[in-house]
């Protein structure tokens, strides 16, 4: 074995590497899959299921299933793509994303996901929660309604920047990010300069004194869609 893979997504042939993710191979390849959780510098864990496909008649998370020589990967039918809209609707009526008013607007992963799903409002009723917003410590703050429990910042904190300041609490509807702190962000040894501070898809965690400093127009996706950076390799 030469450690080349070839196989199928959508029917175009794409040639990956021995050990690489579905998604790993098609982000090489200028084949985007759409997702939120997962972020090349932690350890994917598959938690959003946005990027899931269907591997030879089978759905499978795209960030964590390993390639292998002829496999059949469908990435953009129709239930797929109904699946994928159903997911950001639901994450949309869990929390506060009420984009006019965040500081992430127009650099948002999530609103970003939903204008390329085609999702201009939320089909379902919103939960209207009620979590904390902790703005303790001196550089960053940490709003809870607006995180999609992704566990980017979990994975940053623990692995790259080695400090373990968050990690997953409760279970179900009741689920959460915590800090190691009883008394907020501000006793931890958070940074600023931390991965886990700049890894947040959406207005979750925010570093102090930056709010709208991009203007209109100049913003991360306000030009292309979200994953225009990836096609663009195939071009």
């Amino acid at each position: 074995m030469n450690g080349k893979i070839t196989f199928t997504i959508d029917g175009v042939e794409i040639t990956g590497k021995e050990g690489q993710t579905i998604m790993q191979a098609a982000d090489d390849a200028g084949v985007y899959i759409p997702r939120l959780c997962y972020h090349p510098a932690v350890q994917a864990h598959g938690s959003c299921r946005v990027c899931t496909v269907i591997v030879n008649g089978k759905p499978q998370t795209a960030c964590t299933q390993p390639i292998t020589e002829g496999m059949i990967v469908e990435n953009e039918t129709p239930e797929l793509k109904e699946h994928r809209r159903n997911l950001v609707d639901m994450l949309f009526i869990e929390g506060n994303h009420m984009c006019m008013f965040c500081e992430r607007s127009g650099n948002c992963e999530l609103q970003a996901m939903a204008y390329r799903l085609g999702i201009l409002a939320p089909k379902y009723p919103y939960f209207y929660s009620d979590k904390p917003v902790d703005s303790t410590h001196k550089e960053i703050f940490l709003e809870l309604n607006r995180c999609i429990l992704c566990g980017r910042c979990v994975n940053a904190s623990r692995d790259v920047d080695k400090k373990g300041v968050f990690e997953f609490v409760n279970r179900g509807l009741n689920k959460q990010i915590a800090v190691n702190s009883q008394t907020g962000l501000k006793d931890t040894n958070m940074s600023a300069k931390d991965l886990a501070a700049q890894i947040c898809p959406v207005g979750s965690i925010n570093i102090k004194g930056t709010a709208f400093a991009i203007p209109v127009d100049k913003r991360l996706y306000d030009k292309e869609p979200i994953g225009s950076d990836i096609e663009a390799k195939r071009k």
